[in-house]
């Protein structure tokens, strides 16, 4: 969707939401705000799930910061 398309349809949809009376925005804020909490906890089940598995075949490093640092000065010879 172009910039101004995406704005229109914004606009569009806070005007409507601003004809609804007030206890039917505040529920609607209150559904939007789950939604993105529980889309927030999808992420990161997502990010677990991957570092996991990154960890069950050995692609996850251990070390101090001192290992990192030679490591990547290592890395830029």
């Amino acid at each position: 969707m172009l910039p101004s398309a995406h704005s229109s349809v914004f606009q569009k949809t806070i005007e409507q939401v601003e004809q609804l009376p007030a206890d039917d925005q505040m529920l609607l804020i209150e559904i939007i705000r789950q939604r993105m909490l529980q889309h927030r906890r999808n992420d990161l089940l997502r990010q677990v799930s991957e570092a996991r598995e990154a960890y069950r075949t050995g692609d996850v490093h251990t070390g101090s910061v001192d290992d990192l640092l030679r490591e990547l000065d290592e890395s830029e010879v």
